[in-house]
């Protein structure tokens, strides 16, 4: 894993409450990590579900081995015993008495175990001359269930065993081994049947089995350490070149055109570098080509702009002075000054904004910062176009409830906004009060221009910021603009890292938002002024 990947939170290990959200983070970017991580997960579950069937293999085998072990021993002392009984004379009661420990000391002697239980068979008369029951070796009644019992008791010719867990000597009471009891049938002469059980330790294989499980898991341990490690290994070799041409990329997307990946060797990420670098080289050649049209756009924009400036102000001084003289003419030819004279300053106001939307489109624009109140520019705009407002009949309100802070902005651009914002409003808005409504928070200072005209559907909002758009191509302009001041203001708002809005709707005019942030930088969390107005229907949102 890259260490990119693993530069958290400082000393993230010393909180445990960040770990999981350190984790997330690494496994998030990562791809090496997260090879590695599924490996050694799908490793380790495989090799615990091997270690559980060999463990479980090998303890059922120890336990089969040792019980077969006890029920040989068991049989064997079983025949013995009842071999030196058939050959007892049982004609002397004393004799008869003395079986019991007869019964004990050929077991003791024809098996491995000292544990015995040496049992009358229940439901038998009593006899007072027969053998009294008596245990063993550690051995008590308690350790032999009633299943066990009652099974060696339907049986003469069969050993019957159960698994028990045997108390260890000198220890608590909780700490036992696991053992085995098997019992039979004996048949003393005239004192009738017996059982006897056996216990059979077998510790010893437990004592085996817990060898083969820690061995399994220090070997299960070590196999998913060292899968992890040939893994991390391998991954590294693969992640590598993916790594280094995720870096390229950036690189080559952040400008720097001329960044390749190294061609080495004959494998697939050679033919990824080869694809790559030439991939890089025909980008570069595009760019280069795009710089270079732009360039040459712009050069000719300016060039014509220059040249265009001369011949112009020679015909605006001479429309000009035709205009001021235009009553000295007869009434066709001072019709002809007026119309030139429109003319003519409409043409010096579209190769100003045709030069502005160039800078824009070169990204050559630069910003004069300076704190000024956006409440200032707005009554500044209000009152240079209160006399054209008046001639439309159009009473301008203006309501300030915050705004009056000085923000950080390029006084002449925001004030361009607002003059095409108003102008728009007074153009369109059929001789009906215009509200300007100027308002801050914590993070932005909005302006808003509200006109109650004719408005625009959803499709025409859409086409609204297009450059030489018109809503209504047929209507007679009445301010001369050269369908490019809101595209220019636009670019004014974004190059501040602000945005203009629109909302309107057939009927009910329009209502155009201008949102700047507070200060360089800052990211905008809302908009102090709803963009629907509260007058509209449906209220504000």
């Amino acid at each position: 894993m890259t260490t990119a990947a693993l530069r958290v939170t400082t000393a993230w290990w010393r909180r445990p409450a960040d770990w999981p959200a350190a984790i997330a983070r690494v496994w998030s970017r990562s791809l090496q990590f997260r090879t590695v991580v599924i490996t050694v997960c799908l490793s380790g579950v495989a090799i615990l579900v091997t270690g559980l069937v060999i463990s479980y293999s090998v303890g059922s085998d120890l336990y089969n081995s040792r019980l077969e072990q006890a029920l040989r021993d068991a049989s064997r002392a079983q025949q013995q015993v009842q071999a030196t009984l058939d050959a007892t004379d049982a004609s002397d009661p004393a004799t008869v008495l003395g079986l019991g420990q007869v019964v004990q000391t050929r077991v003791q002697g024809a098996s491995s175990s000292r544990m015995l239980a040496f049992i009358r068979k229940p439901g038998q008369a009593a006899d007072p001359q027969a053998p009294t029951d008596y245990t063993a070796g550690g051995m008590t009644q308690a350790m032999i269930s009633p299943q066990l019992a009652a099974a060696v008791a339907k049986s003469s010719d069969t050993l019957y065993s159960q698994s028990v867990a045997l108390p260890v000597d000198g220890a608590p009471d909780t700490v036992t081994h696991p053992g085995v009891i098997v019992g039979a049938q004996i048949q003393l002469p005239t004192a009738g049947t017996y059982q006897i059980f056996l216990g059979y330790d077998l510790s010893d294989a437990e004592q085996t089995l817990n060898f083969v499980q820690r061995t399994l898991v220090l070997a299960g341990v070590a196999l998913i350490a060292l899968i992890g490690a040939v893994t991390f290994v391998v991954v590294r070799f693969v992640v590598a070149p993916i790594q280094l041409a995720a870096v390229t990329s950036r690189r080559l997307a952040a400008g720097d055109l001329e960044v390749r990946i190294p061609e080495n060797g004959q494998d697939v990420f050679t033919t990824l570098a080869r694809s790559f670098n030439a991939m890089a080289d025909s980008l570069q050649q595009q760019i280069t080509q795009l710089a270079t049209l732009s360039q040459l756009q712009q050069r000719f924009v300016s060039d014509v702009s220059h040249e265009l400036r001369t011949p112009l102000t020679t015909i605006r001084l001479a429309s000009e002075h035709l205009y001021d003289r235009k009553g000295a003419f007869d009434e066709t030819t001072s019709r002809t000054a007026e119309l030139l004279h429109a003319q003519v300053q409409r043409f010096d106001l579209l190769l100003s904004d045709l030069l502005e939307i160039s800078r824009y489109d070169a990204g050559s624009v630069s910003l004069e910062i300076e704190s000024t109140s956006v409440v200032k520019l707005a009554e500044d705009a209000i009152e240079e176009f209160e006399p054209l407002a008046h001639a439309n009949g159009t009473e301008l309100r203006l309501s300030a409830p915050g705004g009056y802070s000085e923000v950080p902005m390029d006084a002449r651009r925001v004030r361009r906004v607002i003059r095409n914002l108003l102008g728009n409003a007074i153009e369109h808005g059929e001789g009906k009060p215009i509200d300007v409504i100027v308002d801050s928070n914590s993070t932005a200072v909005a302006l808003a221009v509200r006109d109650h005209g004719m408005g625009m559907s959803e499709s025409d909002v859409g086409h609204v910021f297009d450059r030489f758009w018109r809503a209504d191509p047929s209507r007679r302009r009445t301010i001369g603009g050269t369908g490019l001041g809101l595209a220019i203001s636009q670019e004014d708002a974004l190059i501040h890292g602000g945005v203009i809005d629109v909302w309107s709707r057939p009927g009910e005019g329009s209502c155009f938002r201008l949102t700047l942030p507070r200060g360089r930088g800052a990211v905008i969390a809302e908009s102090p002024i709803p963009l629907q107005p509260a007058d509209a229907e449906g209220g504000a949102s």
